[in-house]
């Protein structure tokens, strides 16, 4: 399929209704509807407190409605768009055959984690007092005025 017909194809989606495998990857399809319009929203918000501040009361919040609603609108019909919702349908099936730890396995991991990064810190900082200290004997580092 070449570019222009992959365009098109979006293209001709964003004015179509329908809503593609309804019942499948719901979970998956939802939570990036929300991301998607999420960020959209945030991004109109900071362009009302940014950019439109010397505008017009109306111009500050209707620009940003007018935007907010425009990205909700493509983000449900990008989560409904063929490819893309088959992808989101297949990643929800591919997580849903995924052994997840337990809550003991993933305390346990947590904990190392936070005791590797707790040790790493140690260590940096005694390596770069290490090296403060020689700096400073050899002359390279100036400590005061």
């Amino acid at each position: 399929m070449s570019q222009t017909e992959a365009n098109s194809g979006f293209l001709n989606e964003l004015f179509s209704f329908r809503v593609h495998k309804r019942t499948q990857g719901k979970l998956v399809r939802q939570v990036t509807l929300y991301a998607i319009a999420g960020v959209v929203a945030v991004g109109a918000y900071t362009l009302s407190q940014s950019w439109l501040l010397d505008q017009s009361r109306g111009v500050q919040i209707g620009i940003p409605v007018v935007l907010t609603l425009l990205g909700a609108w493509i983000a449900f019909r990008a989560v409904n768009y063929l490819p893309f919702a088959e992808f989101l349908i297949s990643v929800e099936a591919e997580m849903e055959r995924v052994s997840w730890a337990g809550k003991d396995e993933l305390y346990r991991a947590t904990m190392v984690v936070i005791g590797m990064m707790m040790m790493m810190g140690v260590v940096l900082y005694s390596y770069d007092m290490i090296w403060y200290q020689i700096l400073r004997s050899i002359g390279v580092l100036q400590v005061g005025g």
